[in-house]
């Protein structure tokens, strides 16, 4: 049976890190969901836009492995870059697909946590003081129609580097968004804060690069793991990262890797088929 966890909200949980700034993550026991059906995970895995890249939800996968060897993990992309709390009302089209998707994957696998990072887009124009409310009925809304009133509910804080990105002067709230979603984790069972302290930007000033992704996906399991918030950063996550990047490969997942390379085009058919070759020799006995 796999473990899956739903990923909602807007661009910082689809992804936008660069995909060359991090090792691969590449573990035939992580799944996605696409198209209804369970595939083994690539990044990107949330491709919403063009711009998809490195999001937390990798490295999330990757730490729960390293606590449960024998399982399967599957991640159910649903988050919509630039999407605001309002975008996700319970009769939207955003929260309706995420249903859909989440019931769809329910027929292989058990729903162990809901992934929420959302709110740049509710920084500005007074939109923060409605936050905690709407989030409330976001968050009981998913409960009740996936029939999971007890599911953990993890939410990430927005970066303190928004203030002073490109985009600085529409993010004026961004830390009364923050101070909405750590009281929701406090008085919501089951709900979680996971700090972006110390995270940073790409260019942009709006979006994690990807090693703050991996470093966020390590808090987000933090939180899960130990049923609590994560207010400041675990000071193994480094070590966490490695760990799970620097994982050995099975020959299978060696050949696949070589696969895609070759679907891709970026290498020749001789130099796939000597490579194949080369494994399959390793593992005769």
């Amino acid at each position: 049976m796999i473990n899956s966890f739903l990923m909602v909200g807007q661009s910082n949980m689809a992804g936008r890190g660069y995909v060359e700034d991090v090792k691969q993550i590449y573990d035939e026991q992580i799944k996605m969901l696409i198209n209804c059906r369970w595939q083994t995970m690539t990044e990107p895995i949330n491709f919403d836009r063009p711009t998809a890249g490195i999001g937390l939800a990798a490295s999330f996968a990757g730490a729960w492995r390293l606590q449960n060897r024998q399982g399967q993990i599957g991640l159910i992309p649903c988050a919509d870059g630039g999407s605001s709390i309002d975008d996700w009302n319970v009769d939207g089209e955003l929260f309706e697909n995420a249903v859909f998707r989440a019931n769809a994957a329910l027929k292989l696998s058990k729903l162990r946590g809901i992934l929420w990072h959302q709110g740049e887009n509710d920084s500005f124009g007074g939109r923060s003081a409605a936050y905690y409310n709407k989030l409330d009925v976001i968050v009981d809304a998913f409960r009740r129609e996936l029939d999971v009133p007890d599911i953990p509910f993890i939410a990430g804080g927005l970066g303190d580097f928004l203030s002073s990105g490109r985009y600085g002067n529409y993010f004026t709230e961004y830390k009364n968004v923050n101070q909405a979603i750590e009281k929701f984790a406090e008085t919501r069972p089951n709900c979680y804060f996971v700090t972006a302290k110390g995270l940073t930007a790409n260019d942009d000033g709006l979006h994690f690069d990807a090693i703050s992704q991996r470093k966020f996906g390590i808090r987000y399991f933090e939180a899960f793991f130990k049923k609590e918030s994560v207010l400041a950063p675990p000071k193994n996550e480094n070590e966490l990262i490695h760990l799970i990047q620097d994982r050995p490969l099975t020959p299978t997942e060696k050949i696949a890797l070589l696969e895609i390379s070759f679907a891709k085009g970026k290498i020749a058919l001789n130099d796939l088929e000597q490579q194949i070759s080369l494994i399959n020799l390793n593992i005769k006995p």
